[in-house]
């Protein structure tokens, strides 16, 4: 094939189909929209140095996914990111125009922000065997060859995966209207600074985390008393917010007022919902993030999605 014959378009066009799953397999193990760009790159370049060694009787898919891992694993071994159950400072959204919802139809649970967040609080051969065996449905033995170890300890790290973290049953098509409807509140009361109407759509054991701070808020009267005091000291109707999907899950992208008047970019709030009430909102703030998912700088300017 041209691609092994050195020819780098042949070879772009070869690993095109498989580029965004591979971005969000790395995405799941790091955690980090960021980290997951470079990884991805890493194993794409690493990829196609090794094209000669791809035995065209396995997937090409398999392939891909067997480095990018060993990527992933690499990455977090070099920056020693150990395992913490609250503290995860590199967490970040990522936007729900670059998933497939095909890919993620029957596994929607896999790309919420808690799941992702809960994966790197797990050893990282746990959460590789955990992302292989049960999200991308790998046989038991080729996790084993992936990771040099045998059936019986792959099986074992599974175990100890999924009792610290079990998947959850996917949302309904009318939980997730529920959800939407849930997001357009917090919308308007916080349009209308209205403490009490935001306090009712929280649930009692609410939490509010803003990485890469190591804090978290909890309950909802703590969790109220911020929004009510800290936000623009409390005048919230000056922020501009703007709805977006993040991690199949409604997010909230906050402009604060400049010196000029000007309402600009300033960080994105996922908002995890549970039986119609906000479980969890994870501040992000971070103007770089707003490119990502295609948002103006600027509040009330036109905004293209992607």
């Amino acid at each position: 094939m041209a691609a092994r014959a050195g020819d780098g378009g042949a070879f772009d066009a070869l690993v095109a189909g498989h580029r965004a799953a591979l971005h969000l397999h790395c995405y799941r193990m790091l955690g980090s929209f960021h980290d997951a760009e470079e990884a991805t790159q890493e194993a794409l370049l690493r990829a196609w140095r090794k094209l000669d060694t791809f035995e065209s009787r396995a997937p090409l898919g398999h392939w891909l996914y067997r480095i990018a891992t060993t990527t992933c694993l690499n990455m977090i071994t070099s920056r020693g990111r150990q395992p913490s159950t609250t503290e995860i400072p590199w967490l970040e959204p990522y936007p729900d125009d670059l998933l497939d919802p095909a890919g993620i139809a029957e596994r929607r649970e896999s790309v919420r922000l808690a799941f992702i967040a809960a994966l790197q609080a797990l050893p990282a051969t746990q959460r590789a065997a955990l992302i292989l065996r049960d999200v991308l449905a790998w046989p038991a033995a080729e996790v084993a060859d992936l990771l040099d170890t045998s059936v019986a300890a792959v099986n074992s790290l599974l175990q100890r995966a999924r009792s610290a973290l079990p998947l959850t049953t996917p949302s309904s098509t009318a939980l997730v209207q529920r959800d939407r409807e849930v997001a357009r509140r917090f919308v308007e009361a916080w349009n209308h600074c209205d403490i009490e109407a935001l306090a009712s759509l929280l649930r009692e054991d609410a939490i509010l985390r803003m990485p890469p701070e190591r804090v978290q808020i909890v309950g909802r009267a703590a969790v109220t008393d911020f929004f009510a005091t800290v936000p623009a000291g409390g005048r919230l109707d000056t922020i501009g917010l703007m709805l977006v999907r993040a991690n199949d899950s409604w997010a909230v992208a906050a402009y604060l007022p400049s010196d000029s008047g000007v309402r600009e970019a300033y960080g994105l709030m996922v908002l995890s919902t549970e039986s119609g009430s906000i479980a969890e909102i994870t501040g992000f703030p971070d103007p770089g993030l707003f490119k990502l998912f295609g948002l103006p700088a600027v509040f009330g300017e036109a905004w293209e999605s992607r």
